[in-house]
């Protein structure tokens, strides 16, 4: 039989159980499975007990791709497995993989090898944003990481800004958690009075923050709190 490599989702908060995103079917395929290509081991194995993995977690094999993966080599070498005919699952930090997440790259190369590649149903922090937003969800982009350094980063949100105005389009991008009140406070800063922005913070967790607002009104309002928790700046 041909290996498959399944993209499987994991909660986006910790606070979230594992059951509450993991469906029967999603766990029939993961309880399948003894090869795991992950971001980080000890989440992946962590996410795995929680969701009542049916095999001895010792006896599977978990290899690592993320930001210390820096050669097509590495990459290659964890395709080789699915090529013998053992199908993997791909597992991120949080939410599903390969969507601003470093799983794309064996994803790709999966393509390449023509190895059918399946991704299964889960939480995608951008996508939610995007339902709550009450933004275009029409038509959207995800910009990932700004710059950091000026005159850069005003450059940067004053082109999503027009790009968000000229065609309709959702402008959604992150940053670091340490450096999102700096960034809040750039927007505002930056963007024009009728632009409005979304925050939405801490998605699916008890903690969840979500508000949409113009920039005229955020103004106003006193800061959120989302100094160090996971946020998602949309711009429409």
């Amino acid at each position: 039989m041909a290996a498959i490599l399944y993209l499987i989702p994991c909660p986006i908060s910790d606070d979230t159980a594992v059951a509450d995103v993991t469906p029967a079917s999603n766990q029939a395929i993961i309880d399948s499975l003894d090869y795991f290509i992950v971001e980080n081991v000890r989440s992946a194995r962590r996410f795995l007990s929680k969701s009542g993995y049916a095999r001895a977690i010792d006896d599977a094999t978990f290899v690592e791709l993320n930001e210390h993966t820096t050669s097509a080599a590495e990459i290659d070498k964890m395709v080789q497995p699915l090529l013998a005919g053992r199908s993997a699952g791909v597992i991120s930090e949080a939410g599903v993989p390969a969507v601003a997440d470093p799983g794309q790259a064996v994803v790709e190369l999966c393509h390449r090898h023509n190895i059918k590649v399946v991704p299964l149903v889960g939480p995608s922090s951008i996508l939610m944003a995007v339902m709550a937003s009450g933004l275009s969800g029409q038509s959207f982009a995800f910009n990932g990481y700004l710059p950091i350094k000026e005159p850069e980063r005003s450059k940067c949100i004053k082109r999503l800004e027009s790009r968000a105005h000229a065609e309709h389009q959702s402008q959604l991008f992150i940053e670091a958690p340490y450096r999102n009140v700096k960034m809040f406070e750039q927007l505002l800063k930056s963007l024009q009075p009728d632009t409005r922005l979304c925050v939405a913070c801490d998605i699916t967790s008890p903690s969840e923050y979500i508000r949409t607002a113009r920039i005229s009104q955020w103004r106003k309002e006193k800061m959120p709190d989302i100094q160090k928790r996971p946020t998602i700046f949309i711009i429409g």
